[in-house]
């Protein structure tokens, strides 16, 4: 291959790294090529199955900053590069699999990590994502008919004239009630006491005049 063909490669190979969501190295030798065309087939335009050179497609992770292991880079290999669902893709390479023991699913990258074979298994065992969406929708639809049910019996109720009940009193209002009556019944403080303790002392001062004025008269006669 000649420089220009190897740079190209390169560069294509780290566009396809960056760009996947997740990355699936595989051993193709023993496949037919009807059997590869029926891989892609079922891997759907979402995910870009390719025969590659294991010497660039080290260079290109690594330039997409990708860590691959030596070990998935060992024996003739070809690479799913994931841009749908990887939970999909994952279930279609198991699926395939199954059927043609000649791919061997070596590992891969999903979000930026290492994967094992047995991990991308267990992640092809998990509900997609179109299945998730549509059991969050059955689950919405369920919860509106509820609701519309519920209203259904209110409004029916309504027509049937059934009373309405009030709505209970804010309870400050309750609370500041019993206050205000309280106040209003407290007796009012009278000053008269005060007046009627100083009463006495005004007697005593009169009558000790008296007395003097009597004590002042009597040497007179």
């Amino acid at each position: 291959m000649a420089r220009s063909d190897k740079e190209t490669a390169v560069a294509e190979l780290t566009e396809d790294f960056r760009s996947s969501a997740a990355t699936v190295l595989t051993e193709y030798r023993g496949l037919s090529v009807a059997s590869m065309k029926e891989l892609r087939r079922s891997l759907g335009a979402d995910t870009k199955y390719s025969v590659v050179k294991n010497t660039l497609t080290k260079i290109a992770a690594k330039a997409a900053g990708v860590d691959l292991s030596d070990d998935l880079l060992a024996g003739p290999s070809a690479v799913a590069f994931i841009k749908g669902d990887p939970i999909d893709a994952a279930k279609s390479l198991k699926n395939f699999q199954k059927e043609n023991p000649f791919l061997v699913i070596k590992g891969g990258v999903f979000e930026g990590k290492a994967i094992s074979t047995a991990e991308i298994m267990k992640l092809a065992d998990l509900e997609s994502r179109e299945v998730l969406l549509s059991k969050l929708a059955g689950a919405m639809k369920g919860t509106m008919a509820k609701a519309a049910r519920t209203f259904d019996a209110l409004r029916i109720k309504l027509e049937a004239g059934a009373p309405v009940v009030a709505a209970p009193a804010p309870a400050e209002v309750v609370a500041e009630a019993p206050v205000a009556e309280a106040a209003a019944e407290a007796p009012v403080a009278d000053a008269t006491p005060v007046v009627e303790a100083e009463a006495p002392i005004v007697e005593a001062v009169t009558a000790d005049s008296t007395v003097t004025a009597e004590a002042t008269e009597t040497p007179a006669e």
